[in-house]
């Protein structure tokens, strides 16, 4: 699999999932510029951390889609922080580790596997990225987490709501909430919807919890790999 480093900026946050040849600007927790980046980011981060509540001492995190000023790993408490994301960047060796992250590029379009064996996590996050996936590459990526995900461990993620659609249209003309990120949106979706992706990957059996932050405009889902069974 092809895999490069990604330079790491001083932690500051970014839990989109970024495009080929794109860039955050300085000080940016995103892609782009928006006044409420850094309070949204932040907002998404509280919402995974309490779904996640308590983990051991020991814990492994995966964030994919971090970007390159990781928020949500820089400001958790892990003991080994892993994130993923397709920013364009120098291309040195093939790990870049600062502040206790370890940083690789990963393509979530291709076919590739996630690079990292089989269950090797505790918690596997995916905080506002679902939006950006196209939907033939859902079910394949969730499998692969469900891969890496230890027996018992977390898949989290936050995703906009259908009906924020508008509202994030909106705001991004308004200068409120990044353009490039809005405009790279492939579709908002339901609870019911979220529950048809999984029910196409091998988590359709695990313990599930979905629910709404944010005013009812963010999405939020736990599923827990179970102990014993992995069906």
């Amino acid at each position: 699999m092809r895999v490069k480093a990604l330079k790491v900026q001083t932690p500051t946050t970014s839990t989109h999932a970024a495009a080929p040849g794109s860039g955050s600007a300085p000080g940016s927790p995103t892609r782009g510029r928006g006044l409420l980046e850094g309070f949204l980011a932040r907002k998404r981060a509280a919402a995974a951390m309490r779904l996640i509540g308590d983990y051991p001492h020991d814990a492994a995190v995966l964030d994919i889609g971090c970007g390159s000023q990781p928020w949500f790993l820089a400001h958790s408490h892990f003991a080994e922080k892993f994130g993923l994301d397709q920013l364009a960047t120098d291309p040195p060796p093939e790990l870049v580790t600062r502040d206790g992250i370890s940083l690789r590029y990963y393509d979530i379009h291709s076919d590739e596997p996630l690079p990292f064996e089989d269950q090797r996590f505790h918690v596997v996050t995916l905080l506002a990225v679902f939006e950006h996936i196209r939907e033939d590459r859902l079910a394949p990526l969730l499998d692969e987490v469900a891969r890496v995900l230890r027996p018992g461990g977390l898949f989290v993620m936050t995703t906009p709501a259908r009906w924020a659609g508008p509202v994030l249209r909106v705001m991004k003309i308004t200068g409120l909430v990044s353009r490039q990120e809005i405009d790279e949106h492939v579709r908002e979706y339901t609870p019911a919807a979220i529950r048809q992706v999984l029910a196409r990957s091998r988590m359709s059996h695990w313990p599930t919890q979905l629910g709404f932050f944010e005013c009812f405009l963010n999405i939020h889902v736990r599923v827990q790999r179970p102990n014993v069974h992995d069906r």
